[in-house]
């Protein structure tokens, strides 16, 4: 079967595990190792698409099955042209599968061995995500990556339900691959299916579903079952047992990961691609990153703080606004608060990965890294 996507390889750091590429898909080139906004609901809070597109520069952004097949509707999407038409995004899109939100409902789920129904958090209505049917779903969106339905489960678990559940995960991306195979053959777009590593904090687990996920010859992989918990080490020893078994030729994707501070300990994991909400999240509650550490913008002192927020940051907010204005609009509970916070706290992590990926080519990330260890907790 062709493949989907390509993903380039420009070069490797000699020392860790970190490379940087281009991951080439239907919607344009991306620049890795690459961090991509999350837009649950075909929209990213706060931001319209011509300042993703124009001013962050981002290439690709996420959206969320679960939120889109409840609200407005898969087929809804379809008959407008899809995902992309949609929202107007002309970049690449991603979309999980939907999974990790419907493990998320607890009580208003039940797993089985075909799939997981649950009950809609909106109406209560009942619902069953299948491996196939998610294929089919994320099909009429048009993504460019889609991600298999896996099961993440909580931390901690036993060692027990972890194997069982990792051998669950295993089962259902064979069976969205064979799915998955026929409908693209016949499909005019070209959309690639990434299964997804799991096996909770246990390595042997981690290193045996990546092995078999591996068979699955697919266009590029996802590390799963991160950010649910547990301590942020063991988060990052996850990542280092799932790696080895992956191809060195296909895009590794951390799923929800991380913070500012983190994203160069991914990267020298061999992660190419990540996501967090914590950058928008955070932003709407007056939690910023700078390059001088976190503001939170609440705090009396900024009340009169003529200054930017980061003198260091060219983006719009930091360029035109100050930390007095914006401590204001927090407080007066304003819109305008949320976008100028969302554009910052987002531009700090593309400036980050670009200065990451900037290492890599130019053989200085090992220098990059120690850097980074190096800093005060307060800068984290």
């Amino acid at each position: 079967m062709p493949r989907q996507i390509s993903f380039e390889l420009l070069a490797e750091c000699p020392v860790t595990r970190a490379r940087a590429g281009i991951l080439h898909t239907a919607h344009g080139d991306i620049p890795t190792p690459v961090f991509m906004p999350v837009g649950t609901q075909a929209t990213v809070k706060g931001l319209n698409q011509r300042e993703l597109w124009d001013e962050l520069q981002a290439r690709i952004v996420l959206g969320n099955t679960y939120h889109l097949f409840l609200r407005p509707g898969h087929e809804l999407i379809r008959q407008l042209g899809g995902l992309h038409r949609f929202m107007s995004w002309p970049g690449a899109l991603l979309t999980d599968s939907g999974g990790y939100q419907v493990f998320s409902l607890s009580g208003l789920r039940k797993i089985t061995d075909e799939g997981v129904t649950f009950q809609s958090h909106l109406d209560g209505d009942t619902h069953k995500f299948t491996p196939a049917s998610t294929v089919d779903v994320q099909m009429a969106f048009g993504s460019d990556i889609m991600m298999v339905l896996d099961e993440c489960p909580p931390y901690p678990v036993s060692h027990e339900y972890a194997r069982v559940s990792m051998q669950r995960t295993v089962r259902w991306a064979e069976e969205a691959f064979n799915h998955y195979r026929p409908l693209i053959e016949a499909s005019p777009t070209r959309n690639a299916l990434f299964p997804i590593v799991q096996g909770s904090m246990f390595p042997e687990l981690r290193q045996e579903c990546a092995e078999r996920l591996r068979e699955l010859d697919a266009d590029g992989y996802a590390i799963g079952g991160l950010s649910v918990g547990e301590p942020r080490p063991l988060s990052l020893e996850m990542v280092e047992a799932s790696e080895p078994g992956l191809p060195r030729d296909r895009p590794r994707y951390a799923m929800g990961v991380g913070m500012p501070h983190e994203l160069a300990e991914y990267v020298a994991r061999g992660v190419d691609m990540m996501d967090c909400v914590l950058p928008s999240r955070n932003a709407r509650n007056g939690s910023l990153f700078t390059s001088e550490g976190r503001v939170v913008i609440k705090h009396a002192r900024y009340r009169d703080d003529a200054g930017a927020l980061d003198p260091g940051c060219g983006c719009y907010t930091c360029r035109n606004y100050s930390r007095a204005y914006l401590r204001h609009l927090y407080q007066a509970g304003e819109i305008l608060f949320a976008s100028l916070a969302t554009r910052h706290n987002l531009q700090r992590y593309l400036d980050i990965m670009g200065e990451i990926r900037q290492s890599i080519l130019e053989g200085r990330f090992p220098q990059y890294l120690t850097a980074m260890r190096a800093q005060p907790a307060s800068l984290a």
